[in-house]
């Protein structure tokens, strides 16, 4: 909108830097060091810590990591408020935040629903202003997510009744509405380094016990410290409104472990909270299959899978490879194939090749040894993860290029879009998952391309459609 104000950063140049080609770099670096933490159901929310990413940035990584694979379009973040006392919470609603890679824009239909619960929810002048715990996140966000709508609650009034209070305002206007909740927190201040675990484990417990009421005895009780207890506190009690049914800390760490110093650190966490699983594999029971019978039989399938997992397993034990006969006709076809690796219900790893360049039953071989160990995402499969992954193995139709979007059948095909040396691939089963439209599937394989989101609608950029077996 041209008579928006956008919100200029106050904490580039000094809590990450304002180049944006460093910036970004920091990060990558930040979240491929970070941890995968699978795990089954529907993400919530997140916790995170927001001091100077020297200090806390190798710990938010281990939260922004989980949106790799579940990126979201709608975030709301819980903030305190460091400088400014004020009941409730502050909604700013000028315009969107910049920061030196580029401008978040403002979520406004979620804005204006929040800012309609006045007075608990308005806008105070100048609660953003120099409110490091908000905007220390959107980097991590802009690098992970890509395009997506900020809505920014500051938090004024840390009381259990306002927490109370706005956590069921959130829920309400959240419940029909993808967004995920963030909340920005950093735990205990200043204390010797032991004791600031023993403070801060305190509320690792009570977080991963998904115990909000825990959390605020024990705060009360002065047995620990967090300078973001109310967006904590309001995340958990609007994630149970809006179903979760756990939470899980992903890392710990405090800034004595990062400069050395031990003599007085701030305590870092980061950590998730999950609902029910909405369109994972949990919930593929019944559901309608994607995809199309390229007339495998149900043995030729089974020896696709003994052999994507015996070489998964010979590779992580060092032995040699069992033969197994793959002589039918169909298994020796040119085809395409993609080999998923998923561990308690999340992705674990998955490659494919496009094109059928060799036999079916050697293309699952080698795309099931890459998906283990060769994912960029993921570390390498370790020996005690073996009995808990399972596989879905895709076989490929070949690709067609298309120039009606119309025809992109949601179930049935998966994409490719390509532009100059810019290409991304999404499966079928992905736009039956997350429950997209045509118009989202040609959005998110675009942003899977590095290109922007609306990049299928030029025509240098080529469209292709595929099917696949699905098993």
């Amino acid at each position: 909108m041209a008579d928006e104000k956008i919100h200029e950063s106050v904490i580039a140049g000094s809590w990450y830097t304002d180049q944006p080609d460093q910036l970004r770099a920091e990060l990558e670096r930040y979240l491929d060091r970070a941890s995968s933490a699978p795990s089954s159901g529907s993400l919530v929310g997140l916790i995170v810590p927001h001091a100077g990413y020297y200090y806390s940035g190798g710990v938010a990584a281990h939260a922004y990591k989980l949106l790799k694979d579940r990126p979201r379009q709608r975030v709301l973040i819980l903030a305190p408020s460091h400088r400014a006392a004020f009941h409730g919470a502050s909604v700013y609603h000028l315009g969107g935040f910049r920061t030196p890679l580029g401008v978040v824009p403002l979520d406004r239909e979620l804005v204006g629903a929040l800012r309609a619960h006045a007075p608990l929810v308005g806008y105070v002048p100048g609660a953003e202003a120099q409110e490091h715990s908000l905007e220390i996140q959107l980097p991590f966000l802009q690098v992970v997510v890509g395009a997506f709508r900020i809505t920014p609650v500051i938090m004024g009034d840390q009381s259990v009744k306002t927490c109370r209070e706005l956590a069921a305002i959130i829920a309400e206007e959240c419940r029909e509405r993808d967004v995920l909740i963030v909340a920005s927190t950093d735990l205990s201040h200043y204390h010797p380094y032991n004791e600031a675990v023993r403070l801060d484990r305190t509320v690792l417990d009570r977080v991963g016990a998904f115990d909000p009421e825990g959390l605020l005895e024990a705060h009360e009780d002065g047995k620990c410290e967090a300078c973001g207890l109310g967006p904590m506190l309001t995340l958990m009690f609007a994630a149970r409104e809006l179903g979760a049914k756990r939470a899980a800390v992903l890392h710990y760490a405090n800034s004595g472990d990062v400069s050395g110093d031990r003599s007085g650190v701030v305590g870092y966490m980061a950590a998730a909270i999950y609902g029910e699983e909405k369109n994972g594999r949990k919930s593929k029971e019944g559901a309608r299959k994607v995809g199309v019978d390229l007339g495998l039989s149900p043995e030729e399938k089974d020896t696709l899978r003994e052999i994507a997992y015996q070489a998964i397993r010979s590779r992580c034990l060092g032995e040699p490879m069992p033969d197994i006969p793959a002589s039918t006709p169909k298994l020796n076809e040119l085809r395409g194939a993609f080999v998923c690796l998923h561990k308690g219900g999340e992705l674990r790893g998955c490659i494919g090749m496009i094109e059928g360049r060799k036999p079916l039953h050697v293309t699952i071989r080698e795309m099931a040894i890459q998906a283990a160990f060769s994912d960029p995402r993921f570390c390498a499969l370790e020996r005690g993860e073996l009995e808990q992954i399972d596989l879905e193995l895709s076989v490929l139709t070949p690709l067609e290029r298309i120039d009606d979007p119309s025809r992109i059948e949601i179930g049935r095909h998966g994409l490719l879009v390509r532009r100059g040396y810019h290409s991304g691939l999404l499966l079928p089963q992905v736009a039956e998952e997350h429950g997209w439209g045509r118009r989202e599937f040609l959005e998110w394989t675009c942003r899977k391309a590095g290109l922007p989101l609306d990049a299928w609608k030029d025509s240098e950029t080529e469209i292709y459609v595929f099917s696949a077996d699905v098993f």
